[in-house]
């Protein structure tokens, strides 16, 4: 059972390079650009023109902006494997989580402007570092910007999987440009509930959007596959942050994982869930702890009952090496 989810690394090569040589790769960066003067990049269709520099939720223009990059090994085993994922954080975000463990990344503007020759050069300082893949960390606001400097990267070498890391708070018009291009695409599904969605991330439509960019990922890639020695190379992994008093919903999420993409579906049951950013006792207090040893117990119980099986179950948050 678990061959079928092996690619063997010497027949590997990056979902773009098909795209790439059809000349589609060119096509899809200049109609992701051009769209920027109305921008709807995310579901929160702002409509504003970032080609002239006008920002709106996201407050990012013309150009991405990038707190850090660096080979990470704090991700997934599956992605650091020996050498570290290639992340490329970006700064802000199209969501307002209360919580967010990266407040300063994600809405005090921290970082600096690259142009997309900048952004190329990032991706291949990576590579030459040895990274088993590109990561961009919070690209959901940005995906013209990536997919005009993928293209001069893609020129002067690139050859990496790319990993779209993301909140899952996608537009189907981005998630469309980036079909053939995303080898990997790891999106969280944070909260279940509309209510809970608007108090807590600041965005009602967060589930309605989580769920059709997740079938739409699914669709794209299926589920997660590796080589022979555990690295990822395509397919969909999906984290979810376990919260106090189950207010994103676990149960529910974990079901619509099974039924709608696939029992076979990775999920990163995550356990560091602690107060930042916001979060303090006379606005949230409901979260203003940590999870508890039985809450971690009834995520992983909700997922073995939803008839998910790619988690590890001695450890939330760590994964089987098929």
């Amino acid at each position: 059972m678990h061959g079928e989810y092996t690619v063997p690394s010497d027949t590997f090569e990056a979902a773009y390079m098909a795209l790439y040589r059809s000349g589609e790769l060119k096509r899809r960066a200049e109609t992701a650009v051009a769209r920027l003067a109305d921008c709807h990049a995310c579901p929160r269709d702002c409509g504003v023109d970032r080609l002239a520099d006008k920002t709106a939720v996201c407050q990012s223009g013309r150009y991405a902006i990038v707190s850090s990059y660096f080979p990470h090994f704090g991700e997934e085993d599956c992605l650091r494997g020996s050498n570290g994922s290639g992340t490329i954080f970006f700064s802000m975000c199209n969501l307002r989580c209360v919580f967010c463990q990266n407040f300063d990344i994600s809405q005090l503007k921290s970082g600096l402007e690259c142009p997309p020759e900048r952004l190329a050069q990032m991706m291949l300082e990576l590579q030459s570092m040895g990274c088993h893949n590109i990561n961009f960390v919070t690209p959901e606001h940005v995906v013209p910007q990536v997919l005009e400097a993928l293209l001069i990267a893609v020129e002067s070498g690139l050859r990496l999987p790319i990993v779209y890391n993301t909140s899952a708070y996608d537009a189907l018009e981005s998630l469309e440009l980036l079909d053939g291009l995303v080898d990997i695409y790891m999106p969280d599904f944070k909260i279940w509930d509309e209510r809970m969605a608007l108090k807590y991330l600041k965005a009602k439509d967060y589930p309605q959007a989580a769920r059709q960019a997740l079938k739409e990922m699914h669709r794209q890639v299926g589920v997660l596959k590796m080589d022979e020695r555990g690295i990822a190379k395509r397919g969909v992994l999906v984290r979810h942050l376990v919260m106090p008093e189950d207010v994103a919903g676990t149960s529910e999420i974990m079901r619509f994982l099974a039924e709608e993409l696939s029992p076979d579906t990775y999920v990163n049951i995550m356990d560091q869930y602690h107060p930042a950013g916001k979060v303090n006792d006379q606005k949230y207090g409901k979260i203003n702890r940590r999870v508890s040893g039985g809450e971690l117990q009834g995520a992983q119980l909700a997922a073995e009952e939803a008839r998910l099986w790619r988690f590890d179950r001695r450890q939330p948050g760590r994964f089987f090496i098929l």
